[in-house]
Order: structure tokens, then C-alpha cells, then sequence
């Protein structure tokens, strides 16, 4: 943005114009070109398109990433692509703190890897959320434990299988993750004055809000620079995808594990004849024999069920099924 004149330096430009002592066709024609400076050691190899690209996505990555996490985490989960920019490899890590949760990713075919970086306060509200907890980072960042990396590794391993689809219009990838980091210094995948791209995922867990850096090295996009660019991209986007996405999403719902309870019934006791309780007693339940059982599935009445066996274990046998106007 040019710079803005006041109005006394407009009322002396016009005073000087009227008079003569400076000349309209001189002031042209020394208007100077702008010039930007360019750096050769640290050319600039992701262009704008490049980077766009990325975003598109990893835009499609934070929906995949917001449908999968809540199954474990059983709480909602919201994922946006912040930012992009290109930076050099050693800006990157230089900018990352101690303890850090670093996943290095084996982005095969593709030569080389790349880094997802998870932030301290996700990975901590991560863990209290799957342990049992509401989902509350610390206060303070601490190292963590071996119990607690094991558990973190299942969520990155997660997160590297859901990089397949989003990558399909580009090239067929078949990430692994080779290591989990929790120290910068031995996450050195490359030189580093290489440079690198970088993708911000918002992510926001609950109340806790935090950033996902996703590292992608120039030397391990090389071989697909090509293809990054919105055009191609379009181009072979396929038009059954929003359905593959639905089939893709049922398929994982159908996978979700729902608790089921069969009651035979209920019963009010006092606490002295629930203490005096012997083995061989009898407890009068509200139901008779030749009702049907109540059948919930969490805390919803679903069905009516008859008790029997199958095989060696007890079975019920469903008799009806409860919808939801009953």
C-alpha cells in the first residue's frame, strides 16, 4: 500500500503544480519500477499454485481428521487449514519447542519423508480424554511417558492412514510412520538450509485449541511438483467422489462399538437387606417370567428380547423393535 499524503502535503503538491516548480511529465518519468529482492540461497521452490494445492488437500485431510479422531476421543472435533508457507527446513525446527510430539512419516513411493508436528496441549488433552479424563491439557508441559507415547502413536497411525485418500488425485501413497519424536534434534529428515513447505491445521478439541504442522520437504514432493496445481487437480477429481465419501463414512460409523444391555427386570431393596444378602437368596424383580426383556442400546430403549442361550453363554432373542415415535 502506497504511502498517504495529509492534506496540507495535498495542498502544497497543487500549490507547486499551479506555479510551475514541478513538472507533471518529469514527475513520470522518474517514477521508479518496484523491485523485488530475490535471495538465491534460498530459492524459492513451492509457488503460490504449489501451496494452494496443498491446501485443497489438506482441507479434505482436516474432514477426514474430524470424522475419525471423535470415535476415539468421543467428543467433537473441529479441523481447518490455517496457513501455508514455504521456509527452510532449519526455521522449522528451530521454531519448535521441548517436549515436542513429532511423527516422521515414510511418504512412499515417494522419496523421503515428512513430519507431522502435533501441539503439547492436543497431545495432553489427547490422553486425558482416552485415559478417562474431560479432555483438560496440563498447566504446565511436562515429558512424557512411555505408556503415554504408545498411546499418542495409535492417534499419529491414525492420522497416517487417513493421508491416502486426500493424496489420491496426485499420486497413490502408502504412508507409514516410521518413528514418533518428542526432541527436534532427532527429527533431521533433512539438510537444513533444504527447503520445506509447511500446512497449519487448525485443530480444536473441545475447549482446547491447538495447531497440527504438517512438514513437507521439497526433495520428497520433487517427483510430483507437476501434478500440484489446481488444474490438473480438477481434472481428475472424479464425479462419484461425494458419494465414495458417504459410502467411506458409513462404512467407518458401522465399525463404531455401541454398548447393549438386556434388563430383567428392577428392584427397590433396603440398604439393611442388601447388606444381609446371602448366597441362595431370592430378589423379587417388578417382571414376570413370560415378559419380554427390555433391551437398550446405550441409554435408549431399542428393543423387546426373550432370555435364553446359545450354546454355552446366555443369549436373548429379539421380539420386536422399539422406533422412535413408541
Amino acid at each position: 500500500m502506497g504511502e498517504v499524503l495529509s492534506q496540507n502535503e495535498i495542498d502544497n503538491l497543487l500549490a507547486a503544480l499551479s506555479s510551475g516548480e514541478i513538472d507533471v511529465d518529469e514527475m513520470q518519468g522518474s517514477e521508479e519500477r518496484q523491485v523485488k529482492n530475490y535471495d538465491f540461497s534460498r530459492p524459492t521452490k513451492f509457488s503460490k499454485e504449489h501451496l494452494r494445492t496443498l491446501e485443497i488437500i489438506f482441507e479434505h485431510y482436516g474432514r477426514l481428521i474430524s470424522t475419525n479422531l471423535p470415535v476415539y476421543l468421543r467428543k467433537n472435533v473441529q479441523v481447518s487449514v490455517a496457513s501455508s508457507e514455504t521456509v527452510t527446513f532449519s526455521e522449522f525446527t528451530n521454531a519448535l519447542s521441548n517436549p515436542v510430539v513429532l511423527g516422521i512419516i515414510n511418504f512412499a513411493p515417494l522419496n523421503g519423508s515428512i513430519i507431522i508436528d502435533l501441539a503439547t496441549n492436543l497431545g495432553y488433552a489427547m490422553l486425558d480424554r482416552m485415559l478417562g479424563g474431560t479432555g483438560v491439557p496440563l498447566e504446565k508441559n511436562r515429558e512424557f511417558s512411555e505408556i503415554e507415547l504408545i498411546i499418542i502413536e495409535k492417534v499419529l497411525v491414525m492420522f497416517t492412514q487417513l493421508l491416502r485418500d486426500p493424496w489420491r488425485n496426485v499420486i497413490d501413497i502408502s504412508p507409514v510412520l516410521s518413528r514418533l519424536e518428542t526432541n527436534p534434534q532427532f527429527a533431521q529428515v533433512i539438510a537444513p538450509n533444504d527447503m520445506i513447505a509447511i500446512v497449519t491445521l487448525n485443530m480444536k478439541i473441545g475447549d482446547v485449541e491447538g495447531f497440527v504442522n504438517i512438514c513437507l520437504p521439497f526433495f520428497t514432493l520433487e517427483d510430483v511438483m507437476d501434478k500440484l496445481n489446481t488444474k490438473y487437480w480438477f481434472s481428475t477429481m472424479q464425479e462419484n467422489h461425494d458419494e465414495n465419501y458417504e459410502e467411506y463414512i458409513e462404512s467407518m460409523i458401522r465399525k463404531v462399538d455401541v454398548p447393549i444391555k438386556a434388563v430383567l427386570g428392577k428392584s427397590r431393596i433396603s440398604v439393611a437387606d442388601f447388606l444381609n444378602l446371602q448366597v441362595g437368596d431370592c430378589i423379587r424383580l417388578d417382571s414376570k417370567v413370560e415378559n419380554d426383556m427390555d433391551v437398550y442400546v446405550g441409554n435408549i430403549r431399542k428393543f423387546t428380547a426373550l432370555p435364553g442361550a446359545n450354546k454355552d453363554t446366555y443369549a436373548v432373542r429379539i421380539t420386536s423393535v422399539i422406533r422412535e415415535e413408541e
